[in-house]
C-alpha cells in the first residue's frame, strides 16, 4: 500500500467497528466514549491484529470500562491469551500481594467479536507526577516483587511456564541477532550504527554465563508506567501477557532503558541500588539485559516504516539514532549525556502529530 493509505485503512476500519460496536455494547450495558486515544496517533503504524481497545462506560452506574475487542483470528487469540495469563497470574502470591487487577466485568462473543470489559483504574496522579522518592520505591516494589517468583521453587511453575514460556541465553542471543539482522536489512549504509550492534552482540556473547546465572525467574517484559496504574499504594497491572520466565533483570533494563528517557535521575538511583546492595555480577546481568532491549525497541522502529507516513519515518530514524547512543552509553558503562536526551525531546516533539502528543499524555 502507498504512505498514508495504510493509516486510512486503520482509520477506516476503527470508524466501521466501532459503528457496529455500538449496538452491541448498548445492548450489553455498555456505551463508548467520544474520544478513544488507544487507537489514533501512530497507532496504525503498530497494529497488525484487528483488535480495537476503547474507553467506554457502564451504563447503569456510569463505571469507567476498558473495552478490548477483536473479530479476527489472531486478535481473538491475543484477548484469550491475556485473559487467561491474568487468570494464572491471580494465583501468584507475590510478597504482600503487590500486584493487583482490574476486576473483569464481562467477557463473552457476540456477532463474530470477542469482548473483554475490565473496570478502569483511576489513579490519584500519574506515575511520572509522582514525587522522586515515591517513584523510586513504587518501582522498586513492583520489580523486586517479580524476583519472588522462580520456576525452580514455586508451586504454580509448571502451570506458568507453560503459558509464558521459557528463555535462556541461547534465546536472548539469538533474538539479538534477529534485531540486529532486521535493523541493518531495513538501515543499511548505516556503518556506525552497525558497529554499535557489532560491539553489543559482542558483548552478549562474551559475557553469555551471566545471562544465566539469573535466569528462571518471572519477569515482566514491558514494565513501565502505560501498562501500570497506581492507586492507593497498590500496583494495578493493565498488560497481563508480557510476563515469561527469563533473567530476572530483563523487567529492570526495560524501565530503566524507559526512565532514560522519561526521569533520567530515576534511572540513575536504580542502577546505583544495584550496585550498592547486590553482587557486581547482577550488574553485569542488568547491562547484557539493557543491551538486548535496546536492541528490540530499535528493531520496534525499524519495522514500522514500511507502514508508516514520511514524518513518522523520519521521527523513527530519530528514535533509532537516540537509542543507539543510549546503547553505546551502556556498552562504554557511562551515564548518557542529558543534552542527548534533551536534543532528541526536541526533535520528537516537532515531528509528532497533534494527535499522537495527546495520546502520549493520556498513555503516561
Amino acid at each position: 500500500m502507498p504512505e498514508n493509505q495504510i493509516e486510512k485503512s486503520w482509520a477506516d476500519y476503527c470508524q466501521s467497528e466501532i459503528a457496529k460496536l455500538k449496538p452491541i455494547l448498548h445492548n450489553l450495558g455498555f456505551s463508548l466514549a467520544e474520544e478513544q486515544i488507544h487507537i489514533g496517533g501512530e497507532r496504525y503504524a503498530f497494529f497488525s491484529a484487528k483488535k480495537l481497545v476503547l474507553v467506554g462506560r457502564q451504563i447503569k452506574d456510569n463505571l469507567k470500562v476498558i473495552i478490548k475487542v477483536a473479530s479476527d483470528a489472531q486478535g481473538v487469540n491475543e484477548i484469550n491469551h491475556e485473559r487467561n495469563c491474568r487468570h494464572i497470574l491471580e494465583k501468584v502470591k507475590f510478597a504482600q500481594q503487590v500486584f493487583f487487577f482490574p476486576p473483569e466485568i464481562l467477557f463473552t462473543e457476540k456477532e463474530g467479536r470477542t469482548i473483554l470489559i475490565t473496570a478502569f483504574i483511576e489513579q490519584e496522579t500519574t506515575f511520572l507526577n509522582r514525587p522522586q522518592e515515591e517513584q523510586f520505591f513504587l518501582s522498586l516494589k513492583g520489580l523486586e516483587a517479580q524476583e519472588g517468583v522462580q520456576a525452580t521453587t514455586y508451586e504454580h511453575a509448571q502451570v506458568i511456564r507453560k503459558t509464558f514460556g521459557l528463555w535462556r541465553s541461547d534465546d536472548y542471543l539469538r533474538k539479538f541477532f534477529e534485531y540486529w539482522a532486521d535493523i541493518t536489512k531495513t538501515l543499511f549504509k548505516q556503518g556506525e550504527l552497525d558497529d554499535v550492534l557489532a560491539r553489543a552482540d559482542k558483548f552478549l556473547a562474551t559475557n553469555v554465563k551471566s545471562i544465566d546465572l539469573y535466569a528462571d525467574f518471572l519477569t515482566h517484559w514491558d514494565f513501565v508506567p502505560h501498562n501500570f496504574r497506581v492507586k492507593n499504594n497498590n500496583i494495578y497491572l493493565l498488560d497481563h501477557s508480557s510476563f515469561r520466565f527469563g533473567n530476572k533483570h530483563e523487567s529492570w533494563a526495560r524501565f530503566i532503558n524507559f526512565m532514560v528517557l522519561y526521569n533520567p535521575q530515576l534511572a540513575t538511583n536504580l542502577i546505583a541500588y544495584i550496585k550498592l546492595n547486590r553482587e557486581p555480577s547482577e550488574l553485569i546481568s542488568l547491562r547484557l539485559m539493557r543491551i538486548f532491549r535496546l536492541g528490540e525497541i530499535m528493531q520496534h522502529y525499524v519495522k514500522t516504516m514500511p507502514r508508516a507516513s514520511v514524518d513518522l519515518k523520519i521521527l523513527n530514524q530519530e528514535r533509532v539514532n537516540f537509542w543507539s547512543k543510549v546503547l553505546e552509553s551502556v556498552l562504554d558503562d557511562k551515564e548518557l549525556d542529558l543534552k542527548v536526551v534533551e536534543d532528541y525531546k526536541k526533535k520528537r516533539d516537532i515531528l509528532r502529530t497533534p494527535e499522537e502528543k495527546k495520546r502520549q499524555e493520556k498513555l503516561h
